[in-house]
């Protein structure tokens, strides 16, 4: 039996498994004492978004389809990276791929868990500045949309509702407060 906190865990089984998730089931005991279950999705890969800023106040964020929720979605440059490869790596590969950028210079700006009542995803967030631009170089089940924009415009896009996904919203809230207290500037 494991002990984690106010949990016991009796018995885990992996359930379904995929590249990218695998679906456990917890018999454990709760913090009440009393028998319980529990499902965890873990996630194999660590989620990474960038906001890329240039110097005039300008962003990118990519739209696509998002097959779970049966919606299209504007988003930060995001993805998956290895858990063995630095962070950072991960999130210049996955800017390059969306949207051709490469930048000089990178900054860790938030940590997070995504839903930590189910999974254990957890995401790391970077501003990109220095912006050199190329061809996109999408993966092949990727189908992208480009856009350019004021990150002004990007941070009201977030306060009326109309970008809801969750790496972007935290990661747009918090540049704005970086940009709003001198923490964060437009750069080179």
């Amino acid at each position: 039996m494991e002990e984690r906190g106010p949990w016991k865990t009796l018995k885990v089984e992996e359930r379904y498994a995929t590249p990218w998730i695998s679906v456990s089931h917890h018999d454990v005991i709760d913090p009440s004492g009393a028998p319980g279950i529990y499902g965890v999705v873990h996630f194999r890969n660590l989620a990474v978004g960038i906001v890329p800023l240039d110097e005039a106040g300008n962003t990118w964020i990519v739209g696509q389809y998002r097959y779970p929720i049966k919606e299209y979605s504007w988003e930060i440059p995001e993805g998956g990276g290895k858990r063995h490869v630095p962070a950072v790596e991960s999130a210049q590969r996955e800017l390059r791929e969306e949207t051709g950028i490469e930048a000089a210079n990178w900054t860790e700006i938030l940590r997070m868990h995504l839903s930590n009542s189910a999974s254990d995803e957890e995401a790391i967030i970077y501003v990109a500045s220095g912006l050199s631009f190329h061809a996109p170089e999408p993966d092949q089940n990727e189908e992208l949309v480009i856009r350019k924009l004021p990150f002004a415009e990007l941070y009201g896009m977030v306060m009326r509702g109309e970008v809801r996904d969750s790496l972007t919203v935290a990661a747009v809230l918090k540049v704005q407060l970086m940009l709003t207290d001198g923490g964060l500037s437009f750069q080179k």
